[in-house]
């Protein structure tokens, strides 16, 4: 079997509040008025596929805000999405390796977060065989290309596929082509599924 797991609130909690809250410390900016101004809009999808530099993207999302950062300043809010790994995913990762099962990432990221988790979290990488980013690919999920795209380089079919998200957009537009996708709504969801699935056969792929 392939499984595939998104990362954010998946194999890594993130909270983007975090960032905002470091952002109005360095820049003055009282927080609700930078959270009002705060959106993942176009600028931060098309930095996600790669069609804007990093200063870029940084430059665009401060003007939207309305704040003065530098670039490190921004860097530094930017990482503090991530707050930590969650070990029980890295060990089902590992266990479903140690059977003989495929594991891949397909994560929507960004450049700048991709310089910074692999040094800070080496588990994932560790615990991975292979990593479909959006930024690499330039197209983002719920993209039905991008599924589609790891499905081909994979060499699998969709009743070969266990999808993880905690999106649900995420989900239903890969249970679109079949595959069975599971909505990661809270950290219970991977461990329990596995309880109640049977993952210890070998793969036969």
């Amino acid at each position: 079997m392939l499984y595939i797991f998104d990362m954010g609130n998946v194999i890594i909690d993130i909270d983007f509040k975090r960032v905002q809250a470091v952002w109005s410390n360095l820049s003055g900016t009282p927080l609700a008025t930078l959270t009002s101004k705060f959106s993942l809009g176009e600028v931060f999808e098309k930095h996600e596929c790669g069609q804007i530099s990093d200063i870029e993207f940084a430059e665009r999302m401060c003007d939207e805000m309305e704040v003065a950062l530098s670039f490190e300043q921004f860097k530094e809010g930017w990482h503090a999405i991530f707050i930590d790994v969650r070990q029980e995913v890295i060990e089902l990762m590992n266990k479903l390796r140690a059977q003989g099962h495929r594991v891949v990432v397909l994560s929507n990221t960004n450049r700048l977060h991709l310089a910074y988790w692999p040094v800070h979290y080496p588990e994932i990488k560790a615990s991975t065989d292979h990593f479909y980013l959006s930024q690499d690919l330039g197209i983002r999920k719920p993209n039905l290309d991008i599924f589609k795209h790891v499905l081909a380089a994979e060499g699998v079919t969709v009743d070969q596929v266990i999808f993880f998200d905690d999106l649900l957009e995420h989900v239903e537009a890969a249970n679109k082509l079949g595959i069975n996708a599971i909505h990661v709504a809270d950290r219970s969801v991977i461990p329990d599924y596995f309880k109640a699935h049977d993952f210890s056969l070998p793969s036969k792929n």
